[in-house]
This record gives C-alpha cells, structure tokens and sequence, in this order.
C-alpha cells in the first residue's frame, strides 16, 4: 500500500506501526537477520488499521480532513482537470475579489464555465485570498460568469471549498445577503447544465452561493453544514471546547448529507484523503464531472430546470 502521511491526532495509530515498521527493517539491515514474517504481519496490521480508521471517521475528523494544508483546491483541480482555462475577473461594478475564481475552461473538448472558492496555500497567499471567504462582488463575479456561460451555451461546473461568506462590516455594507439570495435565485433557473463540488469545506451562504446545481456531490472527506462546528460550539456552549460535539449534532458529513437526500453523490477519495493523492482524485473528480456533463446535455432545457428546481424544493418538506 502507498505511505501514508499522518498529519492528525487521531492518525497516530497508523503513525506508530509505520515507526514499528522502519524500526524492523533497520534492524533486519543492521543483524542481516530475515525478519520477513514480522514485516509481513505488521503490513497487514497496517492496511487493516488504516482502512479501518479511515472507514470509521468522526464528523469533527472529516472537518480535520477537509482543512488539512495540502489537499488539493480549485485551482489545482482547474490545472489537472482541465486542458486549458482563460480566467475572468471582477464584477463590473466594485472589483475583482480573489477569493473566488472563474473563467472558460476545456474539459475533453467540450467549454465549461469553472468557477470556485480559493483558499490559497501559505499566509502570504491566504491573505491575498481572503482564506476563500467571498465578498459580495465575489458572487457578483460569479453570477456575471455564469450568466456569460448560458449566454453562449456553456456548462457550469463549480468547485466549493470555504468557510463561510466574508462576515467584515463592508461585506454587509456592499449587500452580502443580496447577493448570495441573488445566486440562489439566477442559479435555479440557469439556462446550462450546473456541476456543484465540494472539494473542501462547505460553510453556509458561501458555499450556497455557487452551490445550486443539477448536480451536487461531496468529495469523502468534506463536510456541508449551515455553520461550522467551531461557531455552532461557540453559541450553544459558549465555548469552542464541544465542536467535536457540535460536529456530531450538525449532521455534516457526506454520509449524512446523502442520507438525507441533500446531495446527489459521494465522491471517493483516495485512502487518506485527497491530499496523499492530488492526482488520483484529479482523475476521479474529471470522470464523474465528463459523465454528467453528457447526460444532461441530453436533457431538454426547460425539463432539466424543471428537475433542478423540484430538487431543492422537496429539500425539508415534512408531510403530516
């Protein structure tokens, strides 16, 4: 099996037999004694407690794995998904907001609309991207693209990866509730085929806000929650010491957002996360987003929307 990096408290078990492990072979290299047998057993030990681990994850350790500095973000999906992609900027009206990028993209011959959240990867960065929290001109941007796309007829496929819209003074100001209700409203009745993944985190308004789709998944190890475990902690015990409790109680996880028929899919992960294999789920990620695109480009536009819509409205519906 690949090594695994272990970047988590709750990854020690795997940690420590693969020090048992190197210790064995340094031994067997230093005596030239055969230590085959207790090589192979902890191997095996080792796969079994990996699968087992991660098959058994917590909601609060899948918040862990979606945050984990390495795993891959929209623009990393953008460059192994995607044969080329001409970014778009600014919203016409205040300016360009880095924390979500857009622009055309070819996915297997076929022009797409790519837009996502953008972390970014060290502080410098992070900065520059706000950490992916979005501004109001950053879902106007958004809106602006897509609307670009059904102008010419191009699918729609959008990558959600952050914790939350902008909550700053001028956020507010500038209408951030308006503009993501506007997103929520111009995107159930869009015209193309829409994509929505979630690659990372899923926050609130601000991964609703380019979240409205024909079809919606989850990668494994993400979570999609109205607010984040921290926040949740923090208002019901004044505290963040009970966010793994929080994480539990909020329902978050892929598992249950697709048990309770809120997404259409669960995306598969490499073992570990999509971190110890940026490649692999690069792949997996274009095979599902080049299936969907040709099934619905099948669907007659009214009847796709008609669809799309009775999606979300069946969403908390409680028959009496």
């Amino acid at each position: 099996m690949q090594q695994i990096k272990t970047s988590f408290d709750f990854e020690k078990p795997i940690a420590d037999l693969v020090q048992q492990i190197e210790k064995v072979k340094q031994v067997a290299e230093k005596t030239k004694v055969d230590m085959s047998a207790t090589l192979d057993e902890l191997d095996g030990k080792l796969d079994e407690t990996t699968n087992n681990l991660y098959k058994n994850l917590t909601g609060w350790n899948k918040v862990q794995m979606s945050r984990h500095p390495d795993r891959p973000q929209t623009l990393d999906y953008i460059n192994m998904i995607c044969d080329d992609f001409i970014e778009m900027h600014g919203d016409r009206t205040v300016k360009d907001d880095k924390a979500i990028i857009g622009g055309f993209a070819t996915i297997n011959g076929q022009t797409v609309m790519v837009i996502g959240h953008q972390k970014g990867k060290n502080t410098k960065e992070r900065q520059f991207r706000n950490f992916g929290m979005a501004n109001p001109e950053g879902y106007r941007k958004a809106l602006r693209l897509m609307r670009l796309a059904e102008k010419f007829n191009k699918p729609v496929v959008s990558f959600i990866d952050t914790m939350g819209a902008y909550p700053g003074l001028e956020a507010e100001e500038r209408g951030q509730g308006e503009a993501i209700a506007r997103n929520l409203l111009e995107m159930s009745v869009l015209r193309v085929p829409i994509i929505c993944i979630v690659v990372g985190e899923g926050a609130s308004g601000g991964a609703l806000g380019i979240g409205i789709g024909d079809k919606v998944y989850m990668l494994e190890h993400t979570w999609y929650s109205v607010i984040s475990p921290e926040s949740c902690s923090s208002i019901l015990w004044r505290s963040w010491d009970f966010k793994e409790k929080a994480a539990e109680c909020l329902k978050l996880t892929s598992d249950d957002m697709f048990g309770n028929k809120l997404i259409d899919g669960i995306i598969p992960e490499p073992l570990g996360g999509a971190h110890q294999d940026p490649e692999l789920m690069g792949r997996t990620l274009k095979e599902y987003i080049v299936k969907d695109l040709g099934a619905l480009g099948k669907l007659k536009t009214d009847k796709m929307i008609e669809q799309r819509i009775e999606k979300f409205c069946e969403m908390g519906v409680v028959n009496e």
